[in-house]
Formats: structure tokens, sequence, C-alpha cells
């Protein structure tokens, strides 16, 4: 039973080593066109079959990866929830911000994750929902899914056409509490 557990552990160690280091990779290089499982492998010191022991291919390393960033998305989101909910808006696009290739990971990139079926993994049902309570308190009679899943359009709007230039930066601010205040969200402070 021991060497079971402890061969168990070692393959959870390596299959976060793999996620680590891709997403660093990714991150540090811009983009997910510089990882290739061949520097993958040389990058974490172990044999391209050993990668696809823990993943088919490259893709489902980046699905891990995205899950990892909607953990993280899901707890920033929770912890601004107790500030207000208009911080949970400005938390979103702070992360967007902060980490443009693990957002676009997460929101743009083909992976195969679901989004709002049963089959939806914890970690991004999770941040939808942190989202869904900020809307809660101004939805009012509407639906708060739909709500919910407009805001969301809206925010990933903004991230997306800013980071494209096709928005002006420095009007990102302003557009941004036009947008909470619509969702009944904006309080005085918030975009501080």
């Amino acid at each position: 039973m021991a060497i079971r557990e402890r061969r168990e552990r070692e393959r959870e160690d390596r299959q976060r080593l793999i996620i680590k280091a891709a997403r660093e990779l990714a991150e540090t290089h811009g983009g997910w066109e510089v990882v290739t499982t061949r520097r993958l492998a040389e990058q974490i010191e172990y044999s391209q079959p050993v990668l696809y022991s823990h993943f088919k291919g490259k893709d489902e390393i980046m699905a891990a990866v995205a899950l990892e960033g909607f953990a993280e998305l899901g707890a920033s989101m929770r912890e601004a929830r107790q500030v207000s909910p208009a911080a949970v808006a400005l938390a979103y696009v702070a992360f967007a911000e902060a980490r443009p290739v693990l957002y676009e990971t997460m929101f743009t990139s083909p992976v195969e994750l679901t989004f709002a079926s049963p089959e939806t993994p914890a970690p991004m049902r999770e941040a939808y929902d942190e989202l869904r309570e900020a809307v809660r308190t101004a939805a009012g009679d509407g639906d708060l899914d739909d709500e919910t899943e407009v805001l969301w359009a809206g925010l990933h709007g903004l991230v997306m056409l800013t980071r494209g230039g096709r928005l002006p930066p420095e009007s990102r601010a302003r557009r941004l509490e036009l947008l909470l205040r619509r969702f009944g969200l904006s309080h005085e402070g918030a975009m501080t």
C-alpha cells in the first residue's frame, strides 16, 4: 500500500510540474506557440513519453493550465466579494490584465472545457458563481443567469477590445464604471 501511495504522489507531483512548466513557458514567451512537448520535456527533465503518460498532448496541458487559472480567478473574486459586489468585477478585469496569457488560455484558446453543463469542471463553476453572487444583489426580478452572462460578456469584451487596441486604454476606467453602473454594481470608490 505504501509503495502505491508513494507512486501516486510522485505521479501527481510530476503532473503539477508539467502544468507549472508549461504555464511558465507560455507566460514567459507571450503565448503557447513556444510550448512544444519536446521543449517541455527538456524543461522538466523527463522524456516526452512521460509527458504523454500524463496528458494526451498540448491541448490537454493547456486545459489543465486553464483550470488552474479558473481556480485562481475564483479565489480572487471570492476575496473581492468580501469588499463589495463591484469589487468582484474589478477583480475579474485586474486578473485578465495581470495574466494575459493565462486569461486567453482560459477564454479564447481551443481547449476542451465546457461551460454551463453538468460536465463543467468545479473551478469553472466556482469562478462563475462568484460573479453570479456579485450580480445577485442587483439582478432584481431579472433572470440571474442571464444578468450574470451579460455582465461577464461585457467585462470580457472590454478586456479583449482594450487589449487588442480597439478601445483606447486611457478610457478603460470610465467604460468599466459605466458597465458596472448599468448593473447596479457601482459604488463610491469602486474604481480605486
